[in-house]
């Protein structure tokens, strides 16, 4: 196993176009952003820079609130484990929204974390497109 430690970067976080699981490209970038709108399949996350950690098993992770399956149970996070495949790799982590969308608001958390510590992690508020633009009423008060 190799001593180096891993270098990681978030590159790029917010909304992002449709990714396509098949496709060896990562999604468009649309717009930089922590609070996204709860809109049927909008995708949003981030992608991160890894360097120096060629081979090594990194676990992937989204926390989001408490989605009930349809059996009315909680759904455990989504995670997952995937080779990082060079000392240069650009990895898109993300999800969409999907109906209904009442219980898909509140704090997502997405995590990277190779040999077992976080490495990168970035949090997302969805919430209806009303507080949206509550938020940006407060700023634009406030000269901004």
């Amino acid at each position: 196993m190799s001593k180096l430690k891993p270098d990681v970067t978030i590159l790029q976080s917010g909304i992002f176009s449709k990714w396509d699981e098949h496709s060896d490209e990562l999604p468009k970038f649309l717009k930089a952003t922590v609070h996204i709108p709860a809109e049927i399949d909008i995708e949003f996350g981030f992608v991160a820079q890894i360097r120096k950690a060629k081979n090594q098993l990194m676990r992937y992770c989204i926390y989001h609130p408490d989605i009930t399956d349809e059996d009315g149970e909680v759904m455990a996070p989504f995670d997952g484990e995937v080779y990082v495949e060079s000392n240069d790799w650009k990895f898109f982590l993300g999800d969409t929204i999907w109906a209904p969308l009442s219980n898909k608001v509140g704090r997502w958390r997405m995590t990277l974390e190779i040999r077992g510590k976080v490495v990168a992690e970035q949090s997302f508020k969805v919430h209806h497109t009303d507080e949206e633009q509550q938020i940006s009423a407060f700023w634009k008060r406030r000269g901004f």
